[in-house]
């Protein structure tokens, strides 16, 4: 087995009906399928590298 634990695809989506609602943000250069992953003070795109930093509340 690879370094990475295996990825729970279910658990990243709500299912109500027949609406399918994402629960991450996606990478806005790779589209749909690609989710950012949240690092605390930024969202990354593993794929492409995309960053981006999240603004103080």
């Amino acid at each position: 087995m690879g370094k990475h634990e295996n990825v729970k695809v279910w658990e990243k989506y709500d299912v109500e009906g027949d609406d399918l609602e994402r629960k991450q943000r996606t990478c806005p250069r790779c589209g749909d399928g690609v989710f950012l992953a949240d690092h605390g003070d930024r969202l990354t795109c593993g794929s492409c590298g995309f960053s981006e930093i999240k603004e103080e509340q």
